[in-house]
């Protein structure tokens, strides 16, 4: 122990301490008087931003131990507190698992320059300009190969054995170009913006852009990642999309299952480094979903990860352990609760070849055969034409293309909504709820079509945050009980097993990013349940609720909390954390705005709320079909110039795509934020100036940005966003929610996955604030910040860590955990 903690040690034992932690408090919370027994929340009427600052204030104090907001809400008097912190002083800090040693760690390659930035860039640039005409030449080709069959029957005949060719070469690409760069991946530090670097980003890039992500959950998957050099065992089911990139250094056992959402990688990003390692998954071993497994992981033979839980370098889980929370720690938890069944090789295999000839003869020859008959169509119009004119010159081609994308659009709604409403209900009869079937066969092959029909992201983001989400969630199957409307019962991204047998109370609120995992899984088999939500509850951002979640009525689960699945059933109160703990159900802040939810006040804010929502959705269907008919027209003068420039009129189409999509939405964030850009703001939900943030959330696309990860034009896109961008920023798959609330510093280095959130919601009350991350901070894969937050320079959010609204990370620090908070060094040459 140092003498730093001895000295901590002697005054936490006294009472003086009690007093020094009451006058800071006071200050905070800019209160007269703290008695020592008074409940921070219960009778000084705090909330989590007024601890988060009074926690930063006592940090910074010598004389006194560090607290976080976990003892906080444990210890919610100045007594308790001060009576936790002397306990935990008295003990040495000793972690879950010991750090990884970083003996024998290889030296980080010379930092790159200027001159690196740059030609990165211009490599990366030219590798996606040579794709582009690579796919043009061959789609050309094989065009022009259809085009020249007789009769239907021939025609429908060469686009299966075309999109078949096609599919097979965009399989193999990866495959090819990752043995040719790279060989076998190996533990090792690659500096960014490096040429290593270079290669590992356009196999990383590659295999994250195969076709074979669409077969993911299928036995083609584990059979493609073999060939990326990846040792998988018989029997492995990996449910993720995530694609592994350092295959080689991915082992996993026979019968082992990976859940849906997990990040696996096999690399991360430090401080400008990129840092490969191994992750090792056992036989028969479960990871469960919204899981992150970082670099130096392992989960031993028949062992188990809870969901919404992660692995941090150097944890290792033993043999038959279950585990959960970020970082992982010990539990008697059971997360694979349905028993195995037959699903042997055979069966595997069979569906496996299903699958593929499916594609092949019905889905790839469909979307060849449409772009074959548009190609076509607008070739034949140019026959008639003088070799001097093009149809680009005349107005009725433009007219065209205007009247086919606004029809196609105008119609893609309503025939969806149909659609939705009836074919999932009908293959729902063929299979029964709480009845395990073998993975493979007919009733999982039903339940798949149920899954990725119903789950439709456009849908859900045009009626989510307004009062037409209920109604939809209804369409589709949700069983929503007695509604009690606010407008914002849902956000915009909600997301399924089954939504037959998704059930949420009356009155309870989603903010967004809800889950329902309403299958349960084993590597051979899997059974539907019902998962249901109490009544009156509030639910925040990326939350995974399992069919046995042990929660009840009037709670508030906070953001990334781990719903329990043991224990008993929680009722009145707060969860917060992976693994979750109580803290308050609400504080008296939150209450501010309660005469707007009820009577009068509620019927005039709704009416009105309704009518903005309207307009929102108006203006995000428009932006959506302009966008359609600007690539459409795009195509089409592409197809329009072939006969006279060949593949590159193609060729060029294909470049000018992604940073046309790029701009367009650029321009269409900035025209929605002209008049109104997002700032701080603490308001009802039935206040105009959140509803004007509503329209921010849903109009202007996001997505497209991440096509950019991974390139110094990813920090040039966050810039023409409005966020703060210092120079040399590495951003491999960053989410930012206000692009214009964020700062971030020099040299900053985030993983995929990172989010800086800078607004909650909790029940009717809407609060949002300004970030600021330092020069030289790292973000883990998955890590989270909430608004009104600090980075110091140089500090360090470890992976899967989520940290509190108006934290302050001290310079270099090292923050782990769920919620976050100062913890030892990996040892992965983090902090």
């Amino acid at each position: 122990m140092t003498g730093q903690q001895l000295g901590a040690l002697d005054i936490a034992a006294v009472p003086g301490t009690e007093v020094t932690l009451a006058r800071l408090l006071a200050d905070v919370a800019q209160l007269d008087e703290v008695p020592l027994d008074s409940h921070f929340f219960n009778d000084l009427g705090a909330d989590s931003l007024v601890m988060a600052h009074f926690c930063a204030r006592v940090r910074k104090r010598p004389d006194l131990p560090s607290v976080s907001m976990r003892d906080v809400y444990r210890h919610p008097t100045i007594s308790a507190l001060a009576t936790a912190m002397a306990d935990a002083t008295r003990q040495e800090a000793v972690p879950s698992t010991p750090p990884v040693t970083t003996s024998g760690t290889p030296p980080p390659a010379e930092a790159t320059g200027r001159p690196h930035y740059v030609l990165c860039g211009v490599l990366q640039l030219l590798s996606y300009l040579g794709y582009a005409g690579l796919l043009a030449v061959v789609t050309t080709w094989g065009y022009d190969w259809i085009s020249g069959g007789h009769g239907l029957l021939q025609a429908y005949l060469r686009s299966v054995v075309f999109g078949a060719a096609l599919l097979v070469l965009m399989c193999a690409v990866p495959v090819i170009a990752k043995w040719l760069l790279i060989g076998r991946w190996k533990p090792q530090r690659i500096r960014v913006w490096s040429l290593p670097y270079f290669r590992f980003w356009l196999v990383k890039t590659l295999v994250r852009s195969s076709p074979i992500v669409l077969f993911a959950g299928s036995p083609l998957y584990p059979f493609y990642l073999r060939a990326l050099g990846a040792r998988i065992g018989r029997g492995v089911t990996i449910l993720s999309r995530s694609m592994p990139v350092c295959t080689d250094l991915l082992t996993i056992g026979d019968s082992a299952l990976i859940r849906k959402d997990s990040l696996i990688s096999g690399y991360r990003a430090h401080d400008g480094v990129i840092e490969t390692g191994p992750v090792s998954v056992g036989r028969e071993a479960v990871v469960s979903e919204a899981t992150v497994l970082d670099i130096g992981t392992r989960l031993g033979d028949a062992a188990q990860l809870g969901h919404a839980s992660s692995l941090h370098t150097g944890q290792e889980v033993p043999d038959g352990a279950h585990w959960h929370g970020s970082p992982g720690q010990p539990t008697d938890a059971d997360f694979q609760p349905v028993e195995a069944m037959r699903c042997g090789t055979l069966r595997r295999a069979v569906h496996g070849a299903l699958l593929l000839v499916t594609a092949m003869l019905a889905y790839v020859p469909l979307v060849v055969g449409c772009l074959d008959v548009l190609l076509s169509r607008i070739l034949e119009g140019n026959r008639a034409l003088v070799q001097a004119e093009t149809s680009l010159a005349r107005w009725g081609f433009y007219s065209d293309v205007l009247m086919v994308t606004a029809v196609v659009f105008a119609c893609a709604v309503p025939a969806s909504l149909v659609v939705l409403g009836t074919v999932p209900r009908l293959l729902a009869r063929f299979v029964a709820p709480d009845r395990t079937y073998p993975l493979y066969g007919f009733h999982h092959a039903v339940q798949r079509v149920i899954l990725l029909m119903t789950n439709n992201r456009s849908l859900t983001r045009l009626f989510g945050d307004s009062t037409y989400i209920v109604h939809y969630l209804r369409w589709i199957g949700y069983d929503l009980s007695r509604v009690e409307q606010t407008g914002s019962n849902f956000g915009t991204r909600v997301k399924h097993e089954s939504p037959f047998l998704s059930v949420v109370g009356t009155g309870t609120m989603v903010a967004d990013g809800l889950s329902m995992m309403n299958a349960d899984y084993s590597s051979t088999s899997f059974r539907l349940s019902r998962t249901a939500i109490g009544a009156h509850n509030f639910l925040g951002n990326r939350i995974f609720y399992p069919a046995r979640g042990r929660t009840g009525d009037n709670c508030l689960l906070a953001t990334k909390v781990m719903v329990p699945v043991d224990g008993p059933v929680r009722h009145d109160v707060g969860l917060l954390g992976s693994p979750s703990f109580e803290i308050p159900r609400s504080v008296l802040r939150d209450s501010t705005f309660d005469e707007l939810t009820e009577g009068d006040g509620l019927r005039r804010g709704l009416a009105a709320k309704n009518r903005h929502n309207l307009v929102t959705m108006a203006c995000y269907l428009f932006a959506g079909w302009l966008y359609f008919f600007w690539v459409t027209l795009l195509f089409a003068s592409a197809a329009s110039l072939y006969p006279q420039w060949g593949a590159a009129a193609i060729a060029l189409a294909n470049a000018l795509v992604l940073p046309f999509t790029v701009l367009y939405f650029i321009l269409v964030e900035r025209a929605v934020t002209a008049l109104h850009p997002p700032g701080p703001l603490f308001c009802s939900i039935y206040d105009r100036r959140f509803w004007r943030r509503e329209r921010y959330w849903k109009v202007p696309a996001e997505t497209y940005v991440q096509a950019l990860n991974g390139t110094p034009f990813k920090g040039l896109a966050w810039r023409m966003l409005g966020v703060g961008v210092g120079t040399r920023l590495f951003d491999d798959g960053l989410s930012v929610t206000e692009r214009g609330m964020v700062t971030i510093g020099d040299n900053c280095t985030f993983n995929a996955g990172s989010v800086v959130q800078c607004h909650s919601q909790e029940d009717a009350a809407f609060k949002s604030d300004r970030s600021e991350i330092g020069s030289g901070c790292t973000l883990g894969v998955g890590a989270f910040m909430h608004y009104g937050v600090r980075l110091g320079d140089g500090a360090v959010l470890a992976a899967d860590s989520f940290l509190m609204k108006g934290e302050v990370v001290p310079e270099q620090a090292y923050w782990a955990g769920n919620p976050a908070r100062p913890a030892p060094l990996d040892g992965g040459g983090e902090g």
